[in-house]
C-alpha cells in the first residue's frame, strides 16, 4: 500500500515533464540504483532489497520492470509463506 502512495506522488512530481526527459530521468536514476544494488551483492550492503528499489524506480515508466519488480514481490512472497511453514512445524 504505501508503495503505491509513494509511487503516485512521484508519477505527480514527473507529470509536468516532457515525456523523453522524464523517461530518460527515470532510466537513469533507477538503473544507478539497481546497478548499485548489484554491486552490494558482492560488497557490503543490503544488495536485494537496493535491486528491489531500483526495480520500482523502473517500474515507473517501463512495463518490463513493472513485470521484474512482480515477479520478485511474487518470489518473496512464496519464500515467507515457505519460512513460516517451517517454523511453525519446528514449534
Amino acid at each position: 500500500m504505501e508503495v503505491n502512495i509513494v509511487n503516485d506522488r512521484i508519477r505527480r512530481w514527473l507529470a509536468p515533464l516532457p515525456l523523453p526527459l522524464r523517461r530518460m530521468l527515470v532510466l537513469t536514476i533507477g538503473s544507478t540504483v539497481l546497478m548499485a544494488g548489484v554491486l552490494m551483492l558482492v560488497l557490503p550492503g543490503p544488495g536485494i532489497l537496493v535491486i528491489l528499489v531500483g526495480l520500482a524506480i523502473l517500474a515507473i515508466e517501463f512495463a518490463w520492470a513493472r513485470g521484474a519488480a512482480h515477479a520478485c514481490t511474487s518470489a518473496r512472497r512464496r519464500l515467507a509463506r515457505k519460512f513460516r511453514a517451517q517454523n511453525d512445524r519446528r514449534g
